[in-house]
């Protein structure tokens, strides 16, 4: 068990280690991820009130919690695939020969503080697509292989949380370094069970002024998990999702969502587990340079499937349905997991509050199409 003065030291060591050290903060009115400089940085007494295309910040002066809010805008892949990557300047010498300078450089020892089960979930997923692939990106595989993850149990559910149906959460058993699960007592006191989950984890527990938790305190952890679970109110189908949605590639209720949804990309901003990127080549015509830059795409932007003869999926429904489909359906076939987590945020973030169970659930309701539409082949899966 670890209280205040014992989290503080955590945090120290880490930094005196080399690490940077990086967690939940509050900004612009929302929970971020960024630098901190100790527990005064953490986000006491701050809790988050989440609904479809809605979320506001509240705050209780008398609360000692440090990690009472669920997750924001932000996800962990901004420090492990980051929206803007310089990758290779090239520049002309003197005598007229191209110089190329590697842009890439090596990460610095980082510390994820505060890691939700369903963000440790969706780090396992772009593990598969982006460290264990065929093709690997070298630059995700150095900086995960720098970071030291702490993760946070979930003591409270958000209103557009879901992991409990996707088997990500609300707690986490592997992925961490060290996991914490927030306990007040009826003074409320602050304490943290604390569990080790690597040797590297074991070693750093090892080196803090903790007390061995009793029988009480685990007691106390598992009914924190379990009413968290009960919270839940979203929900998403547990099995058959796949094969609903490739039954019904072609209901009519793709349309529908051509009048509600933007197509302004914020789900796939929002979303830890979205990969897709593009290349930019920037031109400096005075200076005799070019540098080439890998950035986030989305498979909303029209461009994302613009082939000679014109865009691939040239409606709005079109794009919502590929998301969707690769998302809950053809990511099982291309990388044995569902590509969502259920974090909610592509819920809340959405600013015409498309949820994405309820569109789940809409198709299920509907009559089943009989067009004998089988699962795509992996030609069709694309790159998104």
């Amino acid at each position: 068990m670890l209280d205040l003065p014992g989290l503080e030291r955590l945090l120290d060591n880490l930094m005196s280690a080399g690490h940077a050290v990086v967690g939940p903060t509050v900004r612009d009115g929302v929970i971020v991820y960024d630098t901190l400089t100790g527990v005064e940085s953490l986000p006491r007494g701050w809790h988050d009130e989440q609904r479809p295309g809605y979320y506001r910040l509240h705050h209780r002066i008398d609360e000692n919690r440090l990690f009472d809010h669920t997750v924001g805008p932000h996800s962990w892949k901004r420090f492990t695939h980051p929206a803007t990557e310089s990758q290779v300047r090239i520049s002309r010498t003197p005598d007229g020969r191209l110089h190329f300078e590697s842009l890439v450089k090596n990460p610095p020892p980082t510390a994820l503080i505060g890691v939700r089960p369903c963000e440790l979930a969706a780090l396992s997923v772009q593990d598969r697509v982006l460290a264990d692939a065929e093709h690997a990106d070298a630059s995700y595989q150095r900086r995960r292989a720098a970071m030291f993850v702490v993760a946070v149990q979930c003591g409270r559910a958000g209103g557009t949380c879901f992991c409990a149906d996707m088997g990500t959460g609300p707690r986490a058993t592997t992925g961490f370094d060290l996991a914490l699960t927030e306990l007040v007592s009826s003074a409320g006191t602050v304490r943290w069970h604390v569990e080790a989950g690597s040797a590297r984890g074991a070693e750093l527990l090892g080196q803090l002024p903790a007390t061995p938790a009793q029988p009480s305190d685990r007691q106390a952890a598992e009914q924190v998990w379990a009413g968290t679970r009960d919270q839940m109110a979203t929900r998403m189908p547990a099995q058959g999702v796949r094969e609903l949605l490739y039954q019904k590639l072609d209901d009519p209720h793709w349309e529908s969502l051509e009048s509600r949804c933007l197509a302004c990309g914020n789900c796939t901003a929002v979303c830890p587990t979205c990969y897709c990127t593009r290349v930019v080549d920037a031109v400096d015509p005075v200076g005799g340079t070019a540098e080439r830059r890998q950035e986030w795409e989305s498979c909303f932007n029209p461009e994302f499937s613009h082939l000679p003869g014109g865009s691939v999926r040239g409606s709005i429904a079109s794009r919502y349905r590929q998301w969707i489909t690769h998302k809950l359906a053809s990511w099982h076939d291309q990388f044995g997991s569902s590509g969502c987590v259920g974090c909610g945020r592509c819920i809340s973030w959405c600013p015409v509050g498309i949820d994405i169970t309820a569109e789940v659930a809409a198709l299920r309701a509907t009559p089943a199409q009989t067009h004998g539409v089988t699962a795509p082949s992996e030609s069709d899966h694309g790159s998104c």
